[in-house]
């Protein structure tokens, strides 16, 4: 077994918090290069086929933060907050893919913006 100097912290202090890595891995994005913050909302069939879900997953594959929620009116709404590139990478993804039963006739973004540091210290799914 090849040991990693995470493992070795974990085994060193098992009861350190997930949180505190988290908030370590946020501090390392927001010192790296300008973050940005963006609201959308995603229109088409988005609620019943997973959608959050796999919002989620991509989100924690690409490296970016925030979160994702059903609305009333059948849309999907949420922000995503990261490096630029990772955002962006995030709003192909809402605009063109989703998950594989949906169908996405359009997606709007607003509020985009320029922040310092990450409001979130991962992305999750809001009810």
């Amino acid at each position: 077994m090849c040991p990693l100097p995470l493992a070795a912290a974990a085994v060193a202090a098992p009861r350190a918090p997930l949180r505190l890595l988290n908030r370590a891995l946020a501090a390392a994005m927001s010192t790296a290069r300008p973050l940005k913050s963006v609201d959308y909302e995603v229109f088409g069939r988005v609620q019943g086929v997973c959608f959050r879900m796999y919002t989620e997953d991509e989100a924690r594959k690409i490296g970016v933060v925030g979160w994702v929620k059903n609305t009333s009116k059948g849309t999907v709404t949420g922000q995503v907050q990261g490096p630029e590139d990772k955002v962006n990478s995030m709003k192909s993804w809402l605009s063109n893919v989703g998950s594989p039963s949906s169908r996405i006739d359009r997606t709007n973004f607003s509020n985009e913006k320029t922040i310092s540091k990450l409001e979130y210290s991962n992305f999750c799914i809001r009810y």
